[in-house]
């Protein structure tokens, strides 16, 4: 196989919500934690969980969508690739990070489902809500296409 591949799929809950930073020429850049739980039983029948934690970034009107959308504790899949960075710090120190680099979404947490607390009810079946992929410039042509103008409405994902 000559090709390579770099494609990462996770479902998990927010860490956070998510932080929209804003560039010049009206870019910006949405990044939230995730995390996914593994969870088994050991040799002496005690259920083990491991949380692992994932950096997202999302960019442009993918971002802002999720910025709407996303609280804390929603559970969300996420499609992407792979990327580590190298940067330095206020003291000089390289440092590295790995972020996921969102190309799709979907939402998992149901609008109507309200939570008693910060927890997620995890007996609840999880079902797709809304999703959309997005392009540059894919919001645009759909209102083109769509024949609709650009009111406030039209925005949505779902």
């Amino acid at each position: 196989m000559s090709g390579t591949l770099n494609k990462v799929m996770l479902i998990g809950h927010t860490g956070d919500d998510v932080k929209l930073h804003y560039f010049d020429s009206n870019n910006c850049v949405g990044r939230f934690p995730l995390a996914t739980n593994e969870t088994y039983t050991n040799k002496q029948g005690e259920r083990i969980t491991n949380t692992e934690w994932h950096n997202i970034v999302v960019n442009n009107k993918a971002a802002e969508i999720c910025s709407k959308y996303l609280k804390k504790g929603d559970r969300v899949y996420i499609e992407g690739r792979i990327r580590t960075r190298k940067w330095t710090d206020d003291k000089g120190m390289e440092r590295y990070t790995t972020e996921i680099l969102c190309k799709d979404f979907t939402f998992l947490t149901p609008k109507s489902e309200e939570r008693k607390d910060d927890n997620f009810n995890q007996t609840h079946s999880p079902y797709q809500v809304r999703s959309q992929q997005f392009n540059e410039g894919a919001m645009d042509n759909r209102n083109q296409n769509s024949g609709k103008g650009t009111d406030e409405s039209s925005d949505l994902p779902f």
